[in-house]
């Protein structure tokens, strides 16, 4: 089956949630398939898999109302895209549309990074559902990453086409921590500084955590900073590395106690995979696809008490206790695999190849 994945939402200089699912996926799926790709920069190359693509507009261009014309030309089997604004009229192709989350339902503030124009019909597109359902519809099948996404599909009935989970995962090819080797008086935050993603509980909550320093990885802007730095308690120790390398967080993670996760709606929390696949425990907020991931290896907390975080910190200083975490880290993470996601794609793309040629004339 020849199998065009979309990776125009891959980023130029480092990858973010989406970019990252998109690449791992077309790595994983191109060792059983027969892979390309499609992209709108060839800065994008850098952060991809070494397999053919084809040069196109970006998704974010009006030309991208008629990309399924230049699609067609490709003689693909299936088209996947990792998300579900890809242009599809005239198309010839099956397709497969994911929808990761709907987060940005309940917190409709858009990423700072799209174009103003964008934001603003970001913004009007959530603010009913009906436009979900009239991109989803588009498709033959529906990804999603998760069970309870997939719940949420349902519960709003977004869309009439089969939903088939194809799920995140860690990035492998690292050995776990020793358990046995302890841990610094460290934690880590890895994720954006949007407001739901809520690390104001956990600035707040280093107040009873004079000991123990708190490191904010991802890249913020000076403005977010500034708010953030006026929540810090007195005496705290809290800081901002504004981004770092895949190779740097790595070296963290195989040291800290553990990484915290507090917000208040994810697609999917893959910081959470990653720190368990290191062996790192986790101290998350007690939402439904924090469960879903972490299952009985994580530490669950209420999002707005910064008690409940400060507690959840000082118990994993019991040694047993922080050896027994992080061996069941392990164990709950390799639940999860790229190989295992590939295997699901195959299957949603050949029933999206199906149901398309179930209604051709």
């Amino acid at each position: 089956m020849k199998i065009i994945i979309d990776a125009r939402f891959t980023r130029l200089d480092h990858h973010d949630g989406i970019s990252r699912y998109g690449a791992s996926l077309i790595a994983a799926t191109a060792k059983i398939a027969e892979v390309s790709m499609l992209i709108s920069d060839v800065r994008q190359l850098a952060l991809l898999p070494n397999v053919p693509y084809t040069l196109i507009n970006s998704p974010l261009s009006p030309a991208e109302l008629f990309v399924a014309r230049k699609v067609n030309a490709l003689d693909a089997d299936v088209v996947v895209c990792p998300m579900q604004t890809m242009g599809s009229w005239g198309r010839k192709y099956p397709l497969v549309l994911t929808l990761h989350d709907l987060i940005y339902y309940e917190h409709p503030a858009p990423p700072g990074f799209l174009p103003a124009p964008v934001r603003v019909l970001w913004r009007l597109y959530h603010r009913a559902f009906w436009p979900q359902r009239f991109l989803l519809n588009r498709a033959d099948v529906v990804a999603t990453i998760s069970a309870t996404t997939a719940a949420l599909i349902s519960k709003y009935q977004l869309t009439r086409r089969p939903v088939r989970i194809v799920g995140n995962a860690p990035q492998h090819g690292h050995a776990p921590r020793d358990p046995g080797s302890g841990a610094d008086k460290t934690i880590l935050y890895m994720g954006s500084f949007m407001p739901y993603k809520n690390v104001e509980t956990m600035i707040r909550g280093m107040a009873e955590l004079p000991d123990i320093s708190l490191h904010l990885l991802s890249r913020i802007t000076p403005e977010r900073r500034a708010e953030l730095e006026a929540l810090a308690p007195a005496g705290a120790s809290i800081t901002f590395h504004n981004g770092v390398t895949d190779a740097e967080y790595e070296a963290m993670l195989g040291r800290t106690t553990a990484l915290v996760s507090l917000s208040k709606a994810e697609g999917y929390g893959l910081p959470l995979v990653e720190a368990m696949s290191h062996g790192t425990p986790v101290i998350a907020s007690d939402i439904p696809i924090f469960r879903e991931v972490g299952g009985d290896a994580v530490s669950y907390v209420h999002p707005d008490s910064p008690q409940e975080f400060a507690a959840a910190v000082r118990q994993l200083e019991d040694a047993e206790l922080w050896k027994a975490r992080s061996l069941r880290s392990v164990e709950r993470a390799a639940d999860f695999s790229w190989d295992e996601s590939a295997r699901r794609l195959l299957d949603a793309a050949a029933e999206a190849k199906e149901l398309h040629e179930r209604r051709r004339p």
